[in-house]
């Protein structure tokens, strides 16, 4: 989706200056430029510029208009940098749990994959696909909007496998009709592959590929059936595969090599820029799988600190080189500590001058 701008004043009350014209200059498609910066796919950036909400030099863009470096654009009247000599895009790897959904903006505030990407630099993270809250496995993020176009579009029909536990079993006849098509609710849908993995007890596994990505296809297939799906997890998509050492939660980034390899399947060319001479430790880094935080855990507890300091606030001693430095200065002079007497001169309390019983008793009496 197309990075969500807000309206904050009119295009049209900005004023811009004369803009110099190269007439070397190529021009560039303005929807692929965009889609190059990250904000969206092709298709969100065409949608995009058809709603008026993109300007070329103060005047209003149209679908398929071409930009040059010298072009100034905006969106929503905030200027974009085009990336004409386009960066490597990066790509992660994540695979996703249960409990979280595939989406920025939910009403409900549930947990989101979002939540815990790393920031990056003037882009915006894509996510490849989509998988419902209650399905695991493979997610793909990605910088480039060109690539996530490649890999989701349905007229390059992008193979995506899942494992598959239903709880039950399916007949010969029954795996040989969902291969060769069932009528859904939205139209016939089927699966290209479909293999036994076995089972215990009522609970089997299938394995299945399948060409298209609409929504809870794979389990709609399955409970045609009356065979409800218990567990559901994305293995592959395309040409990239769970590694098995990334478990649950966890995400890894790809070696620019592989982001290289990645374009050339897909069709796009690869930024020519010499690969950044890394260190054998951020090499080694780099290829580790990690478990990301959630920013906002991260805010909570911040924001749980603050509070908590603001009802108990923590005492802060000072040291004594810091004592002795605030201390205001005196205009007494410096006096000596009196010496003590020395033991013998001291008079040791005697037994006899403790009154007995008998005297306090006439002492009362002669009061």
């Amino acid at each position: 989706m197309a990075r969500p701008f807000k309206q904050q004043r009119d295009p049209g009350a900005v004023k811009f200056k004369p803009v110099l014209f190269d007439p070397d200059a190529v021009p560039q498609r303005l929807h692929k430029l965009l889609a190059l910066a990250g904000i969206g796919s092709r298709r969100d950036m065409e949608t995009l510029i058809a709603s008026g909400r993109v300007t070329i030099n103060g005047q209003v863009a149209q679908v398929g208009a071409g930009v040059v470096p010298n072009d100034i654009v905006r969106i929503d009247s905030r200027p974009v940098s085009l990336p004409f000599e386009p960066a490597l895009p990066k790509i992660l790897i994540y695979h996703k749990p249960e409990g979280e959904i595939v989406s920025q903006d939910d009403p409900e505030k549930r947990a989101s994959v979002f939540d815990k990407l790393p920031k990056v630099k003037g882009a915006k993270w894509i996510a490849i696909g989509r998988l419902d809250i209650n399905t695991s496995g493979l997610l793909i993020f990605t910088t480039s909007g060109e690539l996530a176009n490649r890999f989701m579009h349905p007229r390059y029909e992008v193979e995506r496998e899942y494992a598959v536990r239903i709880f039950g079993e399916l007949t010969e006849g029954q795996m040989l009709q969902l291969t060769q098509g069932i009528e859904l609710d939205d139209g016939p849908a089927s699966f290209d592959v479909i293999s036994p993995q076995g089972g215990e007890g009522s609970n089997h596994w299938y394995q299945v590929i399948l060409r298209e990505g609409r929504n809870r296809e794979v389990r709609r297939l399955f409970e045609a059936f009356a065979l409800p799906v218990s567990r559901l997890m994305r293995v592959r998509f395309g040409p990239i595969n769970l590694p098995p050492r990334i478990k649950r939660g966890m995400m890894m980034e790809l070696e620019p090599k592989e982001v290289v390899n990645l374009l050339e399947w897909a069709g796009l060319e690869a930024p020519h820029v010499p690969f950044k001479q890394r260190t054998a430790r951020e090499i080694e880094k780099a290829s580790q799988p990690f478990t990301p935080k959630s920013r906002k855990t991260e805010a909570v507890t911040a924001d749980a600190e603050a509070v908590a300091n603001q009802r108990n606030p923590r005492r802060v001693t000072k040291t004594r080189q810091e004592a002795d430095k605030s201390a205001t200065p005196t205009n007494k002079p410096f006096q000596a500590a009196k010496p003590r007497k020395p033991a013998q001169n001291r008079r040791i309390r005697q037994a006899s001058d403790v009154p007995s019983p008998q005297q306090k008793r006439g002492s009362k009496s002669k009061r």
